[in-house]
């Protein structure tokens, strides 16, 4: 049984606006398309079930961060055989490395964490076995999963997509994330 991607949209996006952005960075267009359209379609196309973390879900929090969002997600997918944590901010992540992930927790121990990495840079998803859902359903505040990961000894999964890296937290790195979808779509196109 695959693990559940949980995509995380419920972000105040407050870096991506300090950096000059007048929308959500979620909504922000990518190639004329909005940022969570393109993470959206990875999702959908790795074929593994997923789950969406909206800013509805956690506004019944004082000052909701990551790991309430995570917390959340997890709860409403109790019964998964592991979870895909994946910030919605990635518009370039491949359907691939999401099913790379997947397969790689789904060959490793019940208390299993996986990290892909892309030239030694750690990315998302992060995947997460059963055996860490009341770790995961116990999260608050803004940190995430770091503590959890570490407490796991993660398998580092070495991946060839930038995509899992290059998340869009300000609008420098939007414009990075730009360049590097024309630059692939050019490569597409030759290689046709």
């Amino acid at each position: 049984m695959d693990p559940i991607v949980i995509v995380l949209a419920a972000g105040r996006g407050e870096r991506f606006r300090a950096s000059g952005g007048h929308t959500d960075k979620l909504n922000s267009l990518l190639a004329g398309r909005r940022v969570r359209d393109h993470v959206l379609d990875a999702v959908r196309a790795s074929g593994l079930a997923w789950h969406i973390v909206e800013r509805e879900d956690t506004a019944h929090l004082t000052s909701p961060g990551m790991g309430d969002s995570i917390a959340c997600g997890v709860r409403a997918t109790p019964h998964a055989a592991g979870w895909l944590i994946l910030p919605a901010d990635l518009p370039l992540i491949e359907a691939a490395t999401l099913r790379a992930v997947a397969l790689s927790l789904r060959q490793g121990p019940n208390q299993g964490v996986v990290v892909p990495h892309y030239r030694g840079e750690r990315g998302h998803p992060v995947g997460f076995s059963a055996g860490c859902g009341l770790e995961l359903m116990a999260l608050t505040g803004d940190e995430g999963a770091r503590k959890i990961m570490q407490a796991h000894a993660p398998l580092a999964l070495a991946v060839q997509d930038p995509g899992c890296v290059l998340d869009v937290d300000t609008v420098e790195r939007l414009a990075q994330a730009e360049a590097l979808f024309h630059s692939r779509e050019r490569g597409r196109g030759e290689a046709q």
